[in-house]
């Protein structure tokens, strides 16, 4: 075995390691980045397999007297199916440490807080766990984004 020279010119390129301490609180943060990659990729699915479901079985959700806030029930489903499928290619992207990534999936988890919460009369449990799930996704990201960019691959 041969030992490596500790020179200023033989580690160009390299970041000198971490004190322990450091590198567990820089895997935390960067764990908090595959986490929110994967609940935007989970909470993408489930938004278009809401949105199948509300385009092909228009029984399945009931909904209140007074209606869905905005659209018809078809115009939420074709939404829900877009947002669910946008948020699913931006979540695979943060799994890559895209920087556009981050952006975009703080801009779809908002928006599809705010689908949800005009979807609430139609199916109120479910929106309110997705909305948490939103908020959640929405704060690690912003939080620990920019510090897990470059860690992650």
């Amino acid at each position: 075995m041969t030992e490596r020279m500790h020179s200023p010119a033989g580690n160009a390129g390299t970041r000198p390691p971490l004190p322990p301490e450091r590198a567990v609180a820089r895997t935390r943060r960067t764990g908090w980045i595959w986490f929110a990659g994967a609940i935007t990729v989970l909470a993408g699915l489930f938004t278009a397999v809401e949105g199948l479901v509300a385009l092909v079985d228009r029984h399945y959700y009931v909904v209140g007297p007074s209606g869905l806030l905005v659209f018809s029930l078809t115009g939420w489903g074709w939404l829900h199916l877009i947002v669910g499928v946008l948020a699913v290619l931006t979540g695979i992207a943060l799994f890559a440490g895209a920087q556009w990534a981050r952006v975009c999936t703080v801009a779809l988890a908002g928006f599809n807080a705010l689908a949800q919460l005009a979807f609430l009369s139609a199916y109120p449990f479910w929106g309110a766990i997705v909305i948490a799930l939103d908020v959640l996704v929405i704060w690690a990201v912003i939080v620990h984004g920019d510090e897990a960019a470059a860690e992650i691959w």
